[in-house]
């Protein structure tokens, strides 16, 4: 399924009251203990489209994202529809407790603001803000932002053990080895994570996540906009 195919089946439409949106500012804050936000996209798009839908199947765009921390295939695919995107505006990965810098957007005609990223460690969990609908009254405005699963990925909770060709980052430190894997079955549909549940065995166990640093519910993210 094609990215424009998986928007054009799950379009939500916006208030037929809502007017073109000009200038925002959106920030992004890790509201999780101990867990990483890869490199963010921040994306202003028409209405008809979404970046993902829970209960569907994810396109080949949000896998790489939720499962690699690749954005490029997302921005590239939602650019070539319209959107105005910021991509990787903490410069590079979003710490526990960190906020990204205010980063401004001239959204012209787009309606709807989305923002995603991959939670690590984890195999295929990702923070995402889908679709919202951008005030036309100024002000500053949160919202609170759960994750979810791709469903392209068993949660074995395995150091290594996830998407090919994508090794555990180097700046989670934390986590062990050795594990058995917590869980084999690939759901096939996006949906809202359980979270990782991790143990305390560093050197075996069912999963190399350290459960008193990587278990984590959701919100996991709060993004402020200002509408100038």
């Amino acid at each position: 399924m094609t990215f424009k195919k998986l928007i054009c089946a799950t379009a939500l439409l916006a208030s037929a009251t809502a007017a073109n949106a000009a200038e925002i500012s959106v920030s992004v804050t890790n509201l999780t203990h101990g867990m990483h936000f890869t490199p963010l996209l921040v994306s202003s798009h028409a209405a008809g489209n979404s970046l993902f839908a829970v209960g569907g199947v994810a396109s080949a765009e949000l896998q790489s994202m939720a499962e690699g921390g690749d954005v490029m295939p997302l921005d590239i695919a939602t650019k070539s529809l319209g959107a105005v995107n910021q991509v990787n505006p903490a410069a590079g990965p979003l710490a526990p407790g960190a906020s990204t810098p205010m980063v401004d957007l001239s959204t012209g005609v787009n309606t709807q603001l989305s923002v995603v990223a991959m939670l690590l460690p984890t195999n295929d969990a990702f923070l995402g803000l889908n679709n919202w609908t951008i005030p036309t009254e100024a002000g500053t405005y949160t919202i609170d932002v759960n994750a979810y699963d791709s469903g392209t990925e068993a949660n074995n909770e395995i150091v290594g053990g996830g998407a090919a060709n994508t090794p555990a980052p180097p700046f989670v430190t934390t986590s062990g080895s050795g594990a058995t894997g917590v869980a084999a079955t690939v759901e096939g549909f996006v949906h809202i994570h359980r979270g990782n549940l991790g143990d305390s065995d560093t050197s075996a166990g069912q999963s190399d996540f350290d459960n008193r640093i990587h278990r984590w519910l959701n919100p996991v993210a709060r993004v402020t906009v200002t509408v100038k």
